[in-house]
C-alpha cells in the first residue's frame, strides 16, 4: 500500500509475548504477521529477559516496522507477579527503541474500546472483531490476537492524530 506504515504490536508477558504486526494505509489494514515469544518458566529471570530481547531484536530486523505499540500492564495482586511482568515490559519497549523504533503505549480499556467499540469487551470479542478487521488472519494464540489488537489501535490512533493535525496545519480546526 503506498503512503503505508508497519505497526508492531507488542503484548508483553513474562512466559508468553504476543507480537502482531499490520500494515495501515489509511483506515485500511494489511495482517502481515503474528505470534509468540515463550520462555520457560524454569529459567533464571536474566536468561527469560534475553530471549525475548533477542526474538523481538531479530524480529524487528526482519519485519523493519515504522513504529510499535505496546499495552499498559495492570497492577497484579501478586507485587512478586507484577515485578516480573514490569520487568518483561521494560525489554519489549527497549528492544524496538534501542532501534529507532518510535514506541507507543496504551492502556487496555483504549485499546478493547478502538478495536471492539467498548472499553469492558471480553478476550474473545477482541479475538473476534481482530479477526474481522485482519481477514486471512490465521491468529493461533490469545497472546498474539491482543499484539494485533494493539496495532489495530495504535493504526486507528494515529489516523486520527495526523487527520486532527492536518486540519490544524490548513485552519480548519479552531482552538477555543
Amino acid at each position: 500500500m503506498s503512503g503505508s506504515v508497519r505497526i508492531l504490536g507488542l503484548d508483553p508477558g513474562l512466559q508468553h509475548t504476543g507480537w502482531g504486526l499490520v500494515e495501515s494505509s489509511g483506515s485500511r489494514l494489511r495482517h502481515l504477521g503474528d505470534g509468540v515469544v515463550s520462555t520457560k518458566a524454569d529459567l533464571p529471570l536474566a536468561d527469560r529477559l534475553c530471549i525475548i530481547h533477542r526474538a523481538l531484536t531479530a524480529l524487528i530486523e526482519l519485519h523493519r516496522p515504522d513504529e510499535a505499540a505496546v499495552e499498559h500492564t495492570y497492577v497484579n495482586k501478586n507485587p512478586g507477579a507484577a515485578l516480573k511482568l514490569g520487568q518483561a515490559r521494560g525489554v519489549v519497549l527497549l528492544a524496538p527503541a534501542m532501534l529507532g523504533v518510535v514506541v507507543a503505549e496504551y492502556q487496555a480499556m483504549e485499546i478493547k474500546r478502538a478495536v471492539v467499540g467498548t472499553g469492558h469487551a471480553d478476550k474473545i470479542q477482541v479475538q473476534d472483531m481482530v479477526r474481522r478487521l485482519l481477514p486471512g488472519a490465521a491468529i493461533k494464540r490469545a497472546d498474539a490476537a491482543d499484539a494485533l489488537a494493539i496495532a489495530i489501535c495504535h493504526a486507528n490512533h494515529r489516523s486520527t492524530r495526523n487527520a486532527l493535525a492536518r486540519g490544524y496545519q490548513t485552519g480548519g480546526y479552531q482552538t477555543a
